[in-house]
Formats: structure tokens, C-alpha cells, sequence
């Protein structure tokens, strides 16, 4: 999804700034899928305005410069539209860890035992900051239906080291004993 569709979906939420917009994308509702940079955030929101798809208004803000307040125009809401109507792109899932894990066979027991408790943890931190904070009685569907798969995944992914942890260190020992032969 490109920066100015991923702007004009947050502005759809509601009138945000462009900081406010990217910490959609760090720790708000788009976080588990989707990032933008205040590098990519500010220039998307300077053409979605030049096209007339946002207008922008200054807020006055105590001892501080004004802060720009974006809002969705008409014209944005139906261009929003149209892009969600294109066919997505497949997902792509780029993790450390999981590279990490690939060459599990290259690292010590107590390594890969700290990795998987640490990445169990950080599922199980996820999970509870997204049941604590989920207030979805008055969100629409869509919303309420991704937060729900998400649950899902992240609590899959967390069972899955848990249930098969014992497989992978099993494995990489061998290869290890192997490798060393």
C-alpha cells in the first residue's frame, strides 16, 4: 500500500497530525501491519493536499508552534475508496527472528531456549496490550474483524514455539553433532 493511501485510511479515522499519523503506524491500530516514516508521511501528505484530497489547518498549541491538523476531504474519502478496491499485494513477512531461527542449527541450546522465551514473551505482551486496550464495541466491522485475526496469529505464532520448541532443539543438535563429525 503506498504512503498516501495509508494517510488518507488514518485520516479517515479522524483530523490528525503528521505525528499523530505515524504513531498509528507504531503503536495504534495500524501497527501489526503496516509502517510509514515521517520521511515518507510528510511529502504524501504535501501531495495528497496539492490534489486536493486533504486540506491541512493550523492548531494553536500553547508555548509551541502550531501544529497541522490534516483532515479528509471528499474528494479523498472516494480516491481512499478506489484504492481499497485494488487487489492487495501478497504479504510478506520480514523477521530477524525468524532468520535467526533458520540457522538454528549454528547456535547453542542456551541461545536459541533465550530467543524463543523472549519472543514468547513479546507475543504474550502484544496479546495483552490488544485485549487491554480494545474498546471495539463501537468500531466498524472491518476493525473489529483484522483485531480479532490478529489475536489469532499472535497467539498461534506464541503456541507454536511453545508446542514446538523441543523439535528445533532437537534438530539443531543433531546438525550440530553432524557438523562436528
Amino acid at each position: 500500500m503506498d504512503t498516501r493511501t495509508l494517510c488518507l485510511g488514518v485520516l479517515n479515522r479522524g483530523d490528525a497530525s503528521g505525528y499523530a499519523i505515524k504513531k498509528s503506524f507504531e503503536e495504534g491500530p495500524l501497527a501489526h501491519f503496516q509502517e510509514a516514516s515521517f520521511g515518507s508521511i510528510y511529502p504524501a501528505l504535501t501531495r495528497l493536499s496539492d490534489d486536493g484530497l486533504v486540506v491541512c489547518r493550523a492548531q494553536a498549541q500553547n508555548k509551541r508552534p502550531d501544529k497541522k491538523l490534516y483532515s479528509i476531504t471528499d474528494a479523498g474519502r472516494a480516491a481512499l475508496e478506489d484504492a481499497l478496491h485494488r487487489r492487495p499485494t501478497d504479504d510478506e513477512v520480514r523477521s530477524d527472528f525468524l532468520f535467526v531461527l533458520f540457522f538454528a542449527h549454528l547456535l547453542p541450546a542456551a541461545t536459541l531456549n533465550r530467543l524463543i522465551d523472549d519472543r514468547i514473551a513479546w507475543y504474550e505482551d502484544v496479546l495483552l496490550r490488544m485485549t487491554e486496550n480494545a474498546d471495539l464495541d463501537h468500531r466498524p466491522a472491518g476493525e473489529r474483524f483484522v483485531h480479532g485475526l490478529g489475536l489469532a496469529v499472535y497467539r498461534c505464532a506464541r503456541d507454536y514455539l511453545r508446542d514446538h520448541r523441543d523439535t528445533l532443539l532437537a534438530g539443531a543438535a543433531d546438525a550440530r553433532v553432524h557438523a562436528a563429525e
